[in-house]
C-alpha cells in the first residue's frame, strides 16, 4: 500500500469515477483501474462496487478513505519539513462562499503571482462543514466565521488566526419599515443558507434573544440568490455587508444594522503542526489583506 495508490484511490472518490480521476491525474483509465485493483488485492478487500454506471464505496473503502487522507496529509507535511522554505506543492483551501466572493479574488491573485509553484485548490462550504473538512484532512486549511459555540474549535485539534472582520446586516425589500428589533419582522420569511452556516446561527440567536422566531425559513445555496430573493420580496436575510458591495442591488433592498452581534471575525484554521511554507505564506498574506478596505 504505497502513497501513489492511496492518492489514486482518493482521487477516484473525489472525482466520482475513474474517467474524471484519470484526467485529473494525467493517467490513462486502464492504469487507474489497475492501480485500484492492486490496492484491493493488497488490502484483501473490495473498495468500490458498481451501482449502474456509478462507483460506490464499499464499507471497506469508506473505512480506508480517512486513513488515506491522513497518510497523504502527513506525507505532505514531511516533504515541507525537509525541503526548502519556498512555498510549493498543493494547498487545499476551504472557504465560505461570501469570503470567496468578496475577500479572496485579489488575495489569491497576489498569492499566485508571488508563489506560482503552489497549486491552490479551493472548496466552498458552510462553517460547520469546513471545520469537519479540516478535522478529517479533506482540506489543509479553511476560512470560517468564528463559531457561536465556545467549544467548536478545541485547541488540541485546531490552530487559528483572525484574518478579517465582517459586519452582518439585516436586509429587507425596499419599503420595509425601519427594523429596530426582531419583532418588527416577526411575520417575515428568513432567507438563509442551510444549517451549519454560522451566520444563520447568529441570526437565529438575534431572533431568540428577543423572544421571536422567523415565520418560516427559505434555504438557498448562494448569496446571489439570497439577495435576489429578498429584493423580489420573498423575505429578509442576514448577510455580510461585504457581499452587498458586490451585489449591485441598487434601490431594491434596505439595510438594517444588527449592532454588536453583527460583528463577526473570520478565522483561518488549520491542524496543529501543519505549518507548511505554502500555508504560512497564505496566512501572512491574508493577515495583511485583512488590514485593507474591501473594494467597493
Amino acid at each position: 500500500m504505497d502513497l501513489s495508490s492511496l492518492n489514486i484511490f482518493r482521487t477516484v472518490v473525489s472525482e466520482n469515477g475513474v474517467t474524471r480521476a484519470a484526467v485529473k491525474l494525467n493517467r490513462v483509465q486502464s492504469n487507474v483501474t489497475t492501480r485500484i485493483r492492486q490496492l484491493e488485492e493488497d488490502l484483501g478487500a473490495a473498495l468500490f462496487t458498481r451501482d449502474g454506471r456509478r462507483l460506490v464505496l464499499t464499507p471497506a473503502g469508506s473505512t480506508l478513505l480517512p486513513y488515506a487522507e491522513r497518510l497523504l496529509a502527513l506525507a505532505d507535511e514531511a516533504r515541507h519539513a525537509i525541503t526548502e522554505e519556498r512555498p510549493h506543492g498543493r494547498l487545499r483551501l476551504g472557504t465560505m462562499e461570501s469570503t470567496a466572493a468578496s475577500r479572496l479574488p485579489s488575495a489569491l491573485a497576489r498569492y499566485h503571482q508571488r508563489w506560482p509553484d503552489v497549486t491552490l485548490e479551493l472548496v466552498t462550504g458552510v462553517t460547520q462543514s469546513l471545520i469537519e473538512s479540516v478535522k478529517n484532512f479533506t482540506v489543509d486549511t479553511a476560512l470560517i466565521a468564528r463559531p457561536p459555540e465556545a467549544n467548536a474549535l478545541p485547541s488540541d485539534q485546531f490552530d487559528s488566526v483572525v484574518v478579517f472582520s465582517e459586519e452582518l446586516v439585516l436586509i429587507s425589500p425596499r419599503g420595509q419599515r425601519p427594523v429596530a428589533t426582531a419583532r418588527d419582522i416577526a411575520g417575515n420569511t428568513l432567507v438563509a443558507f442551510a444549517h451549519g452556516c454560522a451566520y444563520r446561527t447568529y441570526a437565529a440567536r438575534w431572533y431568540e434573544a428577543q423572544g421571536v422566531r422567523p415565520a418560516r425559513v427559505l434555504e438557498l445555496g448562494s448569496y446571489h440568490a439570497i439577495v435576489a430573493c429578498v429584493a423580489a420580496g420573498a423575505g429578509v436575510a442576514v448577510v455580510p455587508r461585504s457581499v452587498l458591495n458586490l451585489a449591485h442591488t441598487g434601490d431594491d433592498i434596505a439595510l438594517h444594522p444588527l449592532g454588536a452581534i453583527g460583528k463577526i471575525d473570520t478565522l483561518l484554521i488549520w491542524r496543529p503542526g501543519h505549518c507548511s511554507a505554502a500555508l504560512n505564506a497564505l496566512r501572512e498574506l491574508l493577515s495583511a489583506e485583512g488590514t485593507l478596505p474591501v473594494r467597493q
